[in-house]
């Protein structure tokens, strides 16, 4: 039989509720009853119940975590600190798959019957307009990675994928490539558009460039691959900026296989700095997303929302940096007058 509340109660010699006090984040109990009820529970081996806790604190510590592209590796770093970060601060994940999820109206409901206390929207591709749904609903939501605006209508962390389009262009001029492209993820991604609007911006800049660009059908290493190939078929240029690590690594399988070099024949940058990009046989040149900071970031900011609804939504965006490995050549040594 479960131990309960009863059992530690009497075990202590203390009432039921003094027990409950005891383990209410906030309420009050001396320290000698709870140390007592603490004692108790040991010696029964008594967990409080959590859904039972929720009822008495209208709060039931759970998290939705929504995202929808669990076919990209870097997302299972994403998941990996999100859910300890969350466990960490003594709250609960609940992880909601939207691979094929493109209305946010069932996610809201799903989420609303759980009971959840906030929600983090972690996606790069959908609209502001999804995260909005859930604060339309009552329901306190941060988006993480989501797009930048000066005055936002949800809670945003994330980076400025137009500053990174740019680093990104003002990469490839530096090493000398005068034949560019970019090649990115699903055209309605915001995080694509925005990357291919930065890069643009800086090639408009330098009229001698040949300027290219296409898009993969999703943010996953064989859309990378196939669209690398077909690109491979008419006059391909001399450097990529992949607008994702993952199409990137595709994109080098796809040269490798078409009997080129990287970067001898064809340069290539992503973004992200994932893990396996510094792996020795991709040893990817990426631009790095501070994941880890944009994370305990949002996790930080989805609690005080939830403390305080009414907070007024900011955004809060990291800079990004070059992360030299060996998919580019070097940068063009610049002769002195």
């Amino acid at each position: 039989m479960a131990v309960t509340l009863k059992d530690v109660a009497e075990r202590a010699g203390v009432s039921r509720s003094a027990v409950s006090r005891t383990f209410t984040e906030g309420a009050s109990v001396s320290d000698k009853t709870r140390r007592k009820v603490e004692k108790a529970a040991d010696e029964l081996g008594y967990s409080p119940n959590a859904l039972a806790s929720s009822l008495t604190t209208g709060r039931t510590k759970l998290i939705g975590l929504v995202s929808n592209n669990f076919h990209n590796p870097i997302f299972l770093e994403v998941f990996d600190l999100f859910t300890r970060g969350l466990q960490d601060r003594g709250l609960r994940p609940l992880l909601v798959n939207l691979s094929h999820e493109v209305e946010p109206a069932n996610s809201v409901r799903m989420l609303r019957q759980y009971s959840v206390d906030g929600v983090i929207v972690a996606s790069s591709t959908l609209p502001p307009s999804f995260a909005k749904a859930f604060r339309d609903a009552g329901v306190p939501v941060v988006h993480s990675f989501g797009r930048r605006a000066s005055m936002p209508e949800v809670h945003v962390v994330g980076i400025d994928n137009q500053e990174c389009g740019r680093m990104a262009a003002q990469t490839l001029i530096d090493r000398g490539y005068t034949r560019v492209s970019f090649l990115g993820g699903p055209e309605r991604a915001t995080s694509t558009q925005d990357r291919l609007i930065g890069f643009m911006d800086v090639m408009q800049g330098h009229p001698g460039m040949t300027v290219s660009h296409s898009f993969a059908s999703d943010y996953s290493f064989d859309a990378g691959r196939a669209e690398m190939i077909r690109l491979l078929t008419s006059d391909p240029g001399e450097a990529y900026f992949c607008g994702d690590d993952v199409l990137s690594i595709g994109a080098l399988s796809a040269v490798k296989d078409a009997g080129l070099s990287v970067p001898g024949d064809i340069g290539i940058i992503g973004l992200n700095d994932m893990e396996m990009a510094g792996w020795e046989n991709i040893n990817l040149t990426t631009i790095r997303q501070p994941i880890g900071e944009i994370i305990n970031s949002s996790i930080e900011l989805v609690v005080a929302t939830v403390d305080k609804p009414d907070r007024t939504p900011e955004a809060r965006l990291f800079p990004c940096r070059i992360v030299e490995r060996g998919t580019l050549r070097p940068p063009v040594r610049k002769v002195s007058p």
